[in-house]
């Protein structure tokens, strides 16, 4: 028997007939603090179930947050949006990068992730009657990929598409330093050694003044090159404000005889890292500023025991020199693994598969204008 344990606004206590009584699950009880305190405990944390990133991005009332315990320990995590349009049982719940099930320091127990997966499932495809819809931290063809595709059998698999694949390079920063500089590409490494002859300054912080100082960076970048995106710096901002001091995003700033040149942003939490943000000026990108920051912050990285960066997805025919940056870190190309999803509700199944459509829509067009005004402007340049 698995205990399901709710919040404590008085709503009724249910039980799902699991197993034994050595399980429990408990949905919503837990506070800001306490859920930033247990991140620390699995390997598989990341920004995404982060709780400032979650009220950030979706806005608090629309979390929920699922904590499965074994004999009384945490041993899996999840943090998800919910999205109920009306007052009545259908609408969708979202997690993304997650769930969380592999505990730090130790080997994973192998009927965890199941147990996630069954929990999940009893919570909120078949009590809320909702569609849930899953972005796994799981990389094509790594072990955990491997294990949350055993443990989630049940689910659907959402076939990769232009708009939900995930396509980045994954860098192993276990080698030494020594090595990891030796497999750098040869022109990478070059024009790493080209800015470390002229006498750069890098600036290291996690406070808000650091990420202010990107920002202006960012804008001018933004100025200079026209280019599609979906992020939004200034949300970012309000996260690295709200979020706990642990779990701020690393922020490095390449100055030039004090003039700040480039900058970039990484978040790292549990064994891995992920690049979210870079910017560079005209003069950084002269002095070649970004290869500075990139080693520097991999060997931060190094020194907080990360064993992975990812770094932050690529585009090789829509952005090709961002590509080639990236390919020079010799990481491993990687696409992340398909979404899953599972609804018992016909209801919530054909108004979320709808909104995925007029979504898709949505982002084409917005897509094509993003281009034409950046035709515009060049032309208005020329």
């Amino acid at each position: 028997m698995l205990d399901v344990q709710r919040d404590r606004t008085g709503c009724e206590m249910t039980k799902e007939i699991l197993v034994d009584t050595s399980w429990k699950v408990e949905i919503d009880r837990t506070t800001p603090a306490e859920w930033a305190e247990m991140l620390d405990l699995f390997n598989d944390a990341n920004i995404y179930q982060t709780f400032a990133y979650g009220s950030v991005r979706w806005g608090g009332k629309n979390l929920s947050h699922l904590v499965l315990k074994h004999d009384g320990e945490i041993v899996g995590m999840a943090q998800l949006r919910i999205i109920c349009p009306t007052p009545f049982k259908f609408g969708i719940a979202y997690l993304r990068w997650g769930p969380m099930f592999e505990r730090s320091g130790r080997p994973l127990v192998p009927s965890v992730p199941g147990r996630m997966a069954r929990a999940l499932i009893a919570e909120y495809v078949q009590k809320r009657r909702l569609f849930l819809r899953i972005i796994p931290n799981g990389f094509i063809g790594s072990p955990r990929a491997t294990v949350i595709q055993a443990a989630f059998s049940e689910f659907s698999r959402e076939p990769l598409t232009f708009e939900n694949t995930y396509r980045t390079f994954v860098l192993d920063l276990t080698p030494k330093v020594e090595e990891l500089r030796k497999n750098l590409d040869p022109k990478w490494r070059n024009k790493l050694s080209g800015a470390e002859r002229k006498n750069l300054t890098v600036v290291a912080g996690n406070g808000y003044e650091e990420y202010e100082t990107f920002c202006k960076l960012y804008y001018q970048m933004r100025q200079r090159k026209t280019f599609e995106t979906t992020v939004d710096v200034e949300e970012f901002g309000r996260i690295q404000k709200d979020v706990d001091v642990p779990h701020r995003m690393q922020i490095l700033i390449c100055e030039n005889k004090g003039t700040p040149v480039a900058g970039i942003v990484v978040a790292a939490m549990g064994d891995s890292a992920i690049y979210l943000l870079g910017a560079t000026s005209d003069e950084g990108l002269n002095t070649k500023g970004a290869y500075l920051l990139q080693w520097t912050m991999i060997q931060w990285l190094k020194s907080k025991g990360v064993r992975w960066y990812d770094l932050g997805g690529i585009d090789p025919e829509g952005n090709p020199g961002v590509y080639t940056f990236k390919k020079g870190f010799a990481g491993a190309d990687t696409c992340q693994m398909s979404p899953l999803a599972a609804c018992d509700s016909t209801v919530s199944s054909v108004v979320v598969r709808a909104g995925f459509r007029i979504q898709r829509v949505f982002r084409r067009s917005e897509r094509v204008l993003n281009i034409a005004r950046a035709v515009k402007q060049l032309s208005a340049r020329n």
